[in-house]
C-alpha cells in the first residue's frame, strides 16, 4: 500500500524542467539499429535514460549487467556529447510505474516495420491507461535499420553469418566470442 501511495507521487514535467524519456528494451544485443534511435531520441529529450530490462520470454545471450556496461560503451563511443545525456540502468517491474520513479515524460519506442507498429499500438493503449501523463514517441527506424533486430543478428551469428554491418566491431567481437562459448559448453 506504500509503495503505491509513493508512486502515485511522481514527479510532475513543468516548462522548466528537463524532458526525460525513457528508451526501454532487452538490448541482447545493442545494434545499430538501438543507437540511431538513441541518437535521435537525444534530439527530442533532454535527457535520456536507457532501460535494459529482462525478458523472462527471450534466452540471453548476455546478463543484465553485461547488456548495460555494452549499452553504455556503445553510447560513450558515439563521441559527440550524446553520453551527457544518456543514463543507461537497470529496468524492473511494470514499465510505466518505473517510467513514473524516473520522471520520465515519455517512452521512446522504435518502429522498424507494421508488424511492429500493430504490437506497440497495444502497449500504447495499455501503457495509456496505466499512466496517462505518460507520451509514447515512436521514432520510425532509419531507411539501414529497418530490418535488423537483435534476434536475428544472434541468429545470424549462430550460423556463422556476417554481422558486422548489423552491431559495432566491438559489440560483434562480444557476441562472436558468446556464441563460441556456447557452442564449446555444448560438447
Amino acid at each position: 500500500m506504500a509503495a503505491t501511495a509513493a508512486r502515485k507521487k511522481h514527479p510532475k514535467a513543468t516548462p522548466n524542467s528537463p524532458r526525460i524519456g525513457l528508451y526501454p528494451g532487452s538490448f541482447d544485443p545493442p545494434t545499430n539499429g538501438h543507437l540511431d534511435i538513441i541518437r535521435r531520441a537525444t534530439r527530442v529529450v533532454n535527457r535520456l535514460i536507457v532501460g535494459v530490462a529482462i525478458n523472462p520470454g527471450k534466452d540471453a545471450m548476455f546478463t543484465l549487467e553485461e547488456r548495460i556496461k555494452i549499452v553504455e560503451d556503445e553510447v560513450r563511443s558515439i563521441n559527440n556529447g550524446l553520453a551527457a545525456k544518456v543514463e543507461v540502468r537497470s529496468l524492473e517491474g511494470l514499465l510505466m510505474h518505473y517510467a513514473r520513479d524516473v520522471g520520465a515524460a515519455c517512452i521512446i519506442r522504435g518502429l522498424r516495420a507494421v508488424t511492429d507498429f500493430d504490437y506497440e499500438f497495444q502497449m500504447t493503449g495499455m501503457n495509456a491507461r496505466i499512466a496517462p501523463e505518460i507520451e509514447t514517441v515512436f521514432l520510425m527506424a532509419s531507411e539501414n535499420h529497418q530490418f535488423i533486430s537483435s534476434r536475428l543478428v544472434k541468429e545470424v551469428g549462430i550460423l556463422g553469418g556476417d554481422i558486422s554491418s548489423f552491431v559495432s566491431p566491438r559489440v560483434a567481437r562480444l557476441l562472436m566470442k558468446r556464441i563460441a562459448e556456447r557452442k564449446a559448453a555444448k560438447r
